[in-house]
């Protein structure tokens, strides 16, 4: 055989190779390579795992562990460039040094700057899949509120929140994404350090009731806003999935201050403030109102005046004016803070202690006050080795509330303008000899109530490895709440001659603690050319309440009314001990791949004691992807104005046991009723082993765009969430015994809508910054489907294809000209008009849209912000409820448009005493038609905040003087007073404070 091998060929590929690596590696090898490692922490001295270390010009590094450490193969000529997600780059030359430790500071301007707590972990705002608001420190400590819900209201797309009246301690109602229950609860999930906190009233209505709307005292004011370091709203699947049935009407996170690894710091700062009603309604003077009442009588047919028309007659002086908003509310409440802390450490310990103490009066006459003092404390130590780390955070709250028993805001729509005086020529109150009613002798009802609330956290790490991380979050909560309402015989005209006998008083004393154990593993390790992160964990909580409502009445004396040994007459409404359990495991896998690819899994099983035996655990999850467009190459070739763009969507369930306990079992009350000496017990509830849990499915699709390299930023989310299996109380028959029966009902409700939110950087100079932000939601609700609706008692509340928050009312047509008297529509044709078959007008009180504008100004020293909120809404005028023009109460200036003879039109009809009961028959069914419904919109100046930072060289210290100001200016076309105002009951006020911050 022929044999083709060639020398030659060898030697030339032989010399090619010699020369290669003498050319190429043999240089190299000359070089010092080295070892160089180190570690990267914030500037809280806490390690920052996922940071990436390159070097400079070379396409080769690492990452930072769990611990934050790193180490990397260079030379002495290379540059290390550290830069991770919200923080500032940062080049470090690595000459001879072999161990670099840097610290990221955080970096205000980048759009990765954002970290979201989204409770059991957290997320890059440019890596997160769910919707996730997040409101700051910065915006909250520039509002002048006592409880931080205040200071959320416009701030968030997705959250609308209504204050339930001006006075001090009372609470909010919020919603996030609509009403998804028709009967069981609503409200959002509150977490506090890692803690839940139940965000229910301990109220019992017949104390609190008359003067804080709806008996709903909140908790959340044992808070004080400036202990608050961010709050998350978790709004979507992917972000409230992993809460379970807690998380079904959406989640609110709130984040208390920590320390940080620095020298001991000493703050002070104190504030002062004016308050005041935001606005009037315009009500007739006494000539217009005396005008009213003679015509009435005359419409009525009356020739001579009765002994009893005071205000008409003469017994009452024809010229007094009174504007009795001025006289009852129209004062000015003052409200003083002061606060003082301490904080620092190192970086193995950190500490942080802040007290404060907050005063409150009223608007109403008399000498009323809100009392809170807090402490927030927080501890962080890490052992030396990094591996261990615990945490321990402590909000403790005392708060006392001193108010009348009664809110006169009621009263200032009633009495008429030429009312007699409120005290008499010695200065004691004056009832006109028997003929006024003094509305101040009220305020001889007297509301106290005192509230502790503990809310205390400890979170125990352990890091087994670089990428194994234990954790264990302990929680405990306990409010107090001891309020009591007296009643007195002296709120009576003393013309009738009643005695202390009628005297009495409410009593509550309620209490609710509560445990959680979350051990959780956490496991980070890289997979291909992405990172995973799987988080495993349990839940075990459990919840006791006691409740004890009393009442006594007829005493000897009113000195003895808060004694109800004292009484002659002792009722128990309420004793009862309440005891919730839950428990649950979680789970959530998350992966990002190449830095663009993002999806996230969460999971969790739900066990709840409010359920029956078979029905007590449900599986709730999701799914949330996200991917980055804006990093592939063809995105930055073709459109090079967008610096960042993303696509997120996500899909899953929650469920919903907002409901009461013990609801599947028969259950017995005593009956309060002694026979032959023995109290008797009865039954109160049917034994229903059935009904499970109401489910959520929520849907979510998002984009978020960043223009002109992220000064310009543009977030835009659509969900739709249906609720099914509704929790309500079906009715039953009379003759059965019970009211209703607890069970789930076949019907979906389902909330959909758009979000946006804006951000801009407009001006970014040495000495000037100017950033605005807005935000809107469109909103819809809908009843989707209700099978048996007609044939059911909630016929005449709801109309499938309608949303569940609306009315059904009468329809107004107009006046009759010959009569005068207002006509309806007559649906179905019988002639009489009557509820319900001509209740047929659907009006829908939710908000159709609602958002906010912020602009925030920074020159030097000086900073200004100031916030709009808007709402689109419809809303009960003054005639809901109201008393027919005529009858001896005020009106609004608008009843002087009215019908007076034959052919005329006008806005009101005919004017009566109530002798005309044609006429008086046509207002009540006004106020129960689509005429007591008025354009409830408004556009609100809600927030002015100016503040200037003193030159450290005056005081050798930090020194920051501001002026605030809270819902400064209302535009509205509302003409019932302040559209977020409740009928009856006090509205926001608006607020004014001056203070200053010194840190030393």
């Amino acid at each position: 055989m022929k044999n083709n091998y060639k020398p030659t060929l060898v030697v030339k590929v032989s010399l090619f190779i010699i020369v290669f690596f003498t050319v190429t590696i043999y240089p190299i090898a000359q070089v010092n390579i080295k070892l160089v490692s180190g570690t990267v922490t914030n500037i809280e001295n806490k390690p920052l795992p996922g940071v990436n270390v390159l070097i400079k010009n070379k396409n080769r590094g690492t990452t930072t562990q769990l611990d934050g450490s790193w180490e990397l193969l260079a030379t002495p000529q290379d540059t290390l460039v550290f830069s991770f997600l919200g923080f500032k780059s940062i080049h470090e030359p690595v000459g001879n040094k072999t161990i670099i430790n840097v610290k990221l500071l955080e970096d205000a301007t980048a759009l990765e700057q954002v970290v979201l707590n989204a409770g059991y972990y957290k997320v890059s705002d440019i890596e997160k899949t769910g919707s996730i608001s997040k409101v700051t420190a910065k915006e909250i400590e520039k509002q002048p509120v006592a409880n931080f819900l205040g200071s959320l209201q416009g701030r968030s797309p997705g959250l609308d929140i209504q204050q339930t009246t001006g006075v001090p301690g009372s609470g909010f109602e919020i919603l996030i994404r609509g009403q998804n229950s028709i009967a069981a609860g609503n409200r959002p999930l509150y977490v506090i350090d890692g803690v839940p906190f139940e965000s229910g009233s301990l109220g019992f209505g017949n104390a609190s009731g008359p003067i804080i709307a709806n008996a709903n005292i909140s908790p959340l004011s044992a808070i004080n806003p400036t202990d608050i370091k961010s709050i998350e709203i978790l709004k979507d699947a992917d972000a409230t999935a992993i809460y379970g049935s807690r998380g079904a009407n959406g989640v609110i996170i709130i984040s208390t201050k920590k320390g940080k690894a620095s020298k001991t710091q000493y703050k002070i700062g104190t504030s002062t403030g004016v308050a005041s009603i935001t606005k009037k309604i315009d009500l007739l003077n006494t000539q217009q109102y005396l005008e009213m009442r003679r015509e009435a009588f005359g419409n009525d047919g009356v020739t001579e005046i009765p002994t009893f028309a005071y205000d008409v007659n003469g017994t009452w002086d024809r010229n007094r004016d009174t504007d009795w908003q001025d006289e009852l509310i129209g004062g000015t409440a003052y409200t003083t803070s002061v606060s003082a802390g301490v904080s620092g450490g190192n970086e193995q310990t950190t500490f942080l202690l802040n007290g404060n103490y907050r005063n409150e009066t009223t608007v109403f006459p008399g000498d009323y006050n809100y009392y809170r003092a807090t402490i927030h404390s927080q501890l962080n130590h890490t052992s030396e080795n990094r591996k261990f780390t615990i945490n321990l955070t402590t909000n403790y709250s005392i708060e006392d509330n001193d108010l009348p028993g009664a809110d006169l805001t009621f009263y200032t729509r009633l009495l008429p303008p030429n009312a007699p005086a409120l005290f008499d020529e010695n200065g004691d109150l004056n009832f006109e000899d028997g003929t006024f009613d003094n509305p101040l002798a009220q305020l001889e009802s007297k509301y106290l109530s005192k509230r502790n609330n503990l809310i205390a956290n400890s979170v125990l790490t352990y890091k087994f490895s670089r990428h194994l991380e234990g954790k264990v979050n302990l929680g405990y909560t306990d409010t107090r709440l001891d309020e009591s309402r007296t009643y007195p015989n002296t709120v009576f005209n003393p013309d009738f001659g009643l005695t202390s006998e009628i005297s009495s008083i409410f009593k509550n004393q309620s209490s609710r603690n509560s445990f959680i154990i979350e051990p959780q593993l956490r496991w980070t390790p890289t997979l291909g050319f992405g990172e995973l992160d799987i988080l495993l964990g349990s839940t075990f909580q459990k919840r006791s309440a006691s409740l004890l409502n009393q009442y006594g009445s007829g005493f000897a004396s009113n000195d003895l009314i808060n004694s109800l040994s004292a009484a002659s007459t002792v009722l128990i409404f309420k004793d009862q001990n309440i005891d919730y359990k839950y428990q649950a495991v979680f789970g959530r896998i998350n992966y990002v791949l190449d830095n663009k690819y993002i999806i996230n899994l969460t999971g969790r099983r739900d066990g709840s004691s409010r359920f029956g035996p078979g029905k007590r655990f449900e599986n709730f999850g999701a799914i949330g992807a996200a991917y980055i467009f804006s990093k592939e190459p063809i995105t930055k070739d073709t459109f090079n104005f967008l610096s960042y763009g993303k696509l997120r969507s996500s899909y899953g369930t929650t469920g919903n046991d907002q409901i009461g306990d013990y609801g599947y079992l028969d259950t017995y009350s005593t009956t309060g009723v002694p026979y032959n000496g023995t109290i008797g017990i009865g039954p109160t509830r049917l034994f229903n082993p059935n009904y499970s849990w109401e489910t959520n499915k929520k849907l979510n699709f998002g984009l978020e765009l960043g223009f002109v390299q992220n000064r310009i930023n543009l977030s835009v989310d659509h969900y739709r969430n249906r609720s099914s299996n509704q929790l309500t109380g079906i009715p039953l028959a009379a003759t059965t015994g019970f009211q209703s029966l607890q069970a789930n009902l076949a019907a979906t409700v389902e909330n959909r809508g758009w979000e946006f939110s804006l951000t801009s950087e407009n001006f970014k100079t040495k000495d000037f910054n100017w950033n605005t932000s807005f935000n809107l939601t469109v909103a819809k609700n809908e009843l989707i489907s209700f099978p048996g609706l007609k044939e059911s008692s909630f016929s005449n509340q709801y109309v499938v294809g309608e949303p569940i928050t609306i009315r059904k009312l009468y329809h107004f047509t107009g006046i009759d000209a010959e009569t005068g008297v207002f006509q309806f529509e007559d649906y179905n044709n019988d002639g009489n008009i009557s509820a319900p078959d001509d209740q047929q007008q659907v009006v829908d009180l939710a908000p159709d849209y609602y958002g906010g504008l912020s602009n925030q100004l920074t020159y030097k020293n000086w900073d200004l912000s100031f916030f709009f909120q808007f709402k689109k809404q419809k809303a009960f005028n003054n005639f809901r409820n109201g008393t027919a023009p005529g009858i001896m109460v005020n009106q609004p200036v608008s009843v002087l448009d009215r019908w007076q003879q034959p052919g005329d039109s006008g806005f009101m009809q005919l004017y009566t005493t109530g002798s005309n009961a044609e006429a008086t028959e046509a207002f009540s069914n006004y106020g129960r038609s689509d005429a007591s419904i008025s354009d409830g919109s408004y556009v609100r100046l809600k927030n002015i905040s100016l503040s200037y930072l003193l030159p450290e060289n005056i005081l050798d210290a930090r020194c920051r003087i501001y002026l605030q100001a809270q819902n400064v200016l209302t535009i509205t076309k509302y003409n019932a007073g302040d559209p977020e105002q409740l009928k009856g009951f006090l509205p926001p006020l608006r607020q004014l404070s001056f203070g200053f911050d010194l840190t030393l």
